[in-house]
């Protein structure tokens, strides 16, 4: 059995699904200029579509790590409390300031709503601060940890799964949402919700069982409980899910595109995180990379330094992927599906320099966590 590591303490796999993550965020960033661009430019579309479409493991990675690095939570609620909610809330305050005036400054159209952008960030996040979702989501997730963890401590290998089993079937729940209005079903008083959700009650039956809470359990219990097939049993295995899910959710995309063209409530289905293809996507990538082992004090000691930056990167790096994407996309003469890696690259290399920069100030916590 697989112990479940000390927080802060670099562990090479770790790091390396840390970046990769990382990577993937800046990418799927880099990509979404095209996809928007739908039947005015169909081969940006088709190129934003399917680089976008393998990258949305991107999050449930992140959320995953930390499960397996902190649970169980072995400190005092109040003390973790501050701990980790500190950690994200100072950046998510500054980033919710800086980028809109970066925009601002930048002279981008966003930034005529820069003032407003700023004032309402304590409601939520907004265009410019767009990758702050994460955080918002994170600081509910840290407040359940401590409440979760001792049921996830004394809890045996059996009741892990029948948690993860309940947790797999809400993954199918956005696609039920999507087909009930297809076969027939018109909903009550014109609230389309299913399994008791309505005007009065949004908490359907499999709310409390849902969402990221089930990422957190996922990592958690593969790093308690690692299989015990050999390495290239796990990678045959993983490679399967991650293109039965990559199939799953750029074709069910372009589904979506051609029968409802402009309407992101059904769009954004196929992409969703907390969706049964990503999930197979995200268990792929999470099965494979835990088997490889980095050799070399050198490459080991780069990539906990990378990993590092990941943070920080992930605060900063949207404003500067505009900037790439504006200047790439005008002066760099290459097709969309060349044009998003090297934005994505070029974005994810600037990012991390910014980072390591501002590691150097003295209130730098505040900033990168």
């Amino acid at each position: 059995m697989a112990q479940n590591p000390s927080p802060g303490r670099h562990i090479p796999w770790l790091d390396l699904l840390r970046v990769a993550a990382c990577l993937m965020v800046v990418f799927s960033h880099s990509g979404d200029f095209f996809v928007a661009r739908f039947d005015e430019d169909r081969t940006a579309f088709l190129s934003g579509v399917l680089w976008g479409s393998a990258l949305r493991a991107c999050v449930p990675l992140f959320v995953m790590i930390s499960g397996v690095l902190l649970l169980p939570v072995r400190m005092e609620t109040g003390a973790f409390y501050r701990r980790r909610l500190g950690r994200i809330l100072w950046p998510l305050a500054v980033w919710s300031i800086l980028t809109p005036l970066f925009y601002w400054a930048y002279g981008h159209a966003e930034g005529e709503h820069a003032l407003y952008d700023i004032a309402s960030f304590p409601i939520n996040f907004n265009y410019a601060t767009t990758p702050l979702w994460y955080l918002y989501m994170l600081a509910g997730l840290y407040l359940i940890l401590p409440i979760v963890s001792p049921w996830v401590e004394q809890a045996s290998r059996r009741d892990l799964k029948r948690f993860l089993y309940l947790w797999g079937f809400t993954l199918f729940i956005p696609y039920l949402r999507v087909l009930a209005p297809l076969v027939g079903y018109v909903g009550n008083y014109g609230h389309l919700g299913i399994l008791g959700e309505c005007d009065w009650n949004p908490f359907g039956t499999f709310y409390y069982v849902s969402g990221f809470l089930g990422y957190l359990i996922l990592g958690y219990y593969l790093n308690r409980f690692p299989s015990e097939r050999s390495k290239r049993q796990i990678r045959l295995r993983s490679a399967l899910c991650f293109a039965t899910g990559y199939a799953l959710t750029c074709g069910g995309y372009l589904l979506a595109q051609r029968y409802f063209p402009g309407d992101y409530s059904y769009l954004e289905v196929p992409w969703f995180f907390t969706g049964f293809s990503v999930f197979l996507m995200t268990y792929g990538v999470f099965t494979a990379l835990r088997t490889v082992r980095l050799s070399g004090e050198r490459t080991v000691g780069r990539m906990g330094c990378l990993a590092g930056l990941t943070f920080g990167i992930y605060l900063c790096h949207f404003f500067i992927v505009q900037v790439g994407y504006d200047l790439i996309s005008a002066y760099v003469p290459l097709p969309p599906y060349l044009q998003i890696p090297i934005i994505a690259l070029v974005a994810f290399g600037v990012s991390a320099g910014v980072v390591w920069l501002l590691q150097k100030l003295p209130f730098h916590k505040y900033l990168i966590g």
